[in-house]
């Protein structure tokens, strides 16, 4: 399966509270932060849904 990582480098605060939630659903929490996922449709459409506040690269 893909994975993704995936950086967090806008804050989540005075967001859009779905904004928000997605952000936790992904496990990001601080600026910076980086989490690596599997490339499923639920977390990609997580992070289609906040991609302004991300950074986003595949791995191999």
């Amino acid at each position: 399966m893909n994975k993704v990582r995936i950086k967090l480098i806008k804050s989540r605060f005075g967001r859009i509270k779905k904004h928000a939630a997605s952000l936790s659903g992904l496990g990001l929490r601080k600026i910076n932060q980086e989490v690596i996922i599997d490339a499923t449709p639920e977390n990609m459409g997580m992070v289609n849904q906040v991609h302004y506040l991300l950074e986003v690269e595949d791995v191999k």
